[in-house]
């Protein structure tokens, strides 16, 4: 759980740091390259809590 926290933040980072980017060079390359790190951060956050839920689920019934 430590270790998707971390990675976690540091995409979150990451994508904060491509669209800190934009704003000063106005380069749309770097807003895409933080759109897709910040799409995909959550489409894996989802996975891996969808996991954690059915985990909790079957363990419990």
């Amino acid at each position: 759980m430590v270790a998707f926290r971390l990675i976690f933040g540091l995409l979150l980072l990451a994508s904060l740091l491509c669209f800190g980017m934009y704003l000063v060079t106005r380069n749309l390359a770097w807003r895409r390259r933080g759109l897709v790190i910040f799409r995909w951060t959550i489409f894996g956050a989802l996975g891996f809590f969808a996991i954690v839920a059915l985990s909790t689920f079957t363990r419990s019934t």
